[in-house]
């Protein structure tokens, strides 16, 4: 026998009707109980012994039993069965929409002020949606998107990227921030005020280069007093009169501890979903991207 003739696979149909015939002990009888012929049950159990080359089933009087290479047989096809079974049954969740995954790649402050109100309508919706949150320097989330290894991108825009379709959804206002009883300037700090001030910025990042772009004088390079990788630290420090910063709106919705306003003119950010171009929309993916859009700051 040819050695590729053992890498031809075993077919569920073919061993669903021998164990069938061993259990029951008649072609018929599987057949009656599969809603077939009992020819086209006997081709199929023929056929799984013409794949292994072995002879499964034998007649015994009246009585189709298995062969000694049959019940060998037979543990296997069981377990491979029970399985199969097992694996249609896990399927049934995500065909009838109640189940599914979403890998989410995200900001620090995206994913501790934005995600958690969106992330619980969703699940409300579908309890048994799994969401997963990787939390990141951008250019890392937009690479592991890239990677396949995330479904969906919550990043300060812009974003770039051949392979990506980006969705802007929220826009928030970039505020100073400087510790309780500081005077601000009437109609907010400008950028050379605040050039003046002990700056703890947040380091990298789309946000951090609107700040440098706002900041930015003619020949003036920003130099802040300490860069941070995490807002929360920065908003920290500032409270305990280390210096002043600029951070997203969405971090300081309850920043009972420091003083904020507006700057002049205005900062702004837009946050935006990023998703790759051939990537299925899932119900579950659906329902996330749903939620994100009608968040409300």
């Amino acid at each position: 026998m040819h050695k590729d003739f053992f890498c031809m696979p075993l077919h569920l149909d073919q061993l669903a009707a021998f164990v069938n015939v061993a259990d029951l002990g008649s072609f018929t009888a599987a057949a009656d109980k599969e809603g077939l012929t009992q020819p086209a049950v006997s081709l199929q159990v023929k056929g799984l012994e013409q794949r292994l080359g072995v002879r499964l089933i034998e007649r015994v009087g009246r009585r189709a039993q298995p062969t000694a290479a049959g019940l060998d047989l037979l543990v296997h096809a069981r377990r491979l069965l029970q399985e199969s079974a097992a694996a249609e049954e896990a399927m049934m969740p995500y065909r009838d929409g109640a189940s599914g995954r979403v890998r989410i790649g995200s900001g620090g402050t995206a994913s501790i002020h934005l995600l958690p109100r969106a992330i619980a309508v969703a699940r409300k919706s579908m309890p048994g949606l799994e969401i997963t949150v990787r939390i990141g320097d951008a250019d890392d989330i937009l690479r592991d998107l890239e990677a396949n290894s995330l479904d969906i991108a919550v990043v300060a825009l812009p974003a770039s990227g051949r392979n990506f379709e980006i969705e802007p959804f929220y826009e928030e206002e970039l505020l100073a921030v400087a510790p309780t009883g500081s005077l601000m300037p009437e109609g907010g700090p400008d950028a050379a005020f605040m050039r003046d001030r002990t700056l703890l910025l947040y380091e990298g990042g789309n946000t951090r280069r609107a700040i440098d772009a706002w900041l930015a004088a003619p020949d003036t390079r920003i130099r802040p007093a300490m860069e941070f990788g995490s807002i929360e630290a920065i908003k920290e420090l500032v409270a305990v009169g280390l210096g002043w910063s600029i951070l997203p709106g969405l971090a300081l919705k309850r920043a009972g501890l420091v003083a904020t306003s507006s700057l002049n003119p205005r900062l702004t950010r837009r946050l935006g979903m990023v998703l790759r171009r051939d990537k299925h929309l899932t119900r579950g993916l659906r329902e996330m991207m749903k939620c994100l859009r009608a968040f409300k700051g």
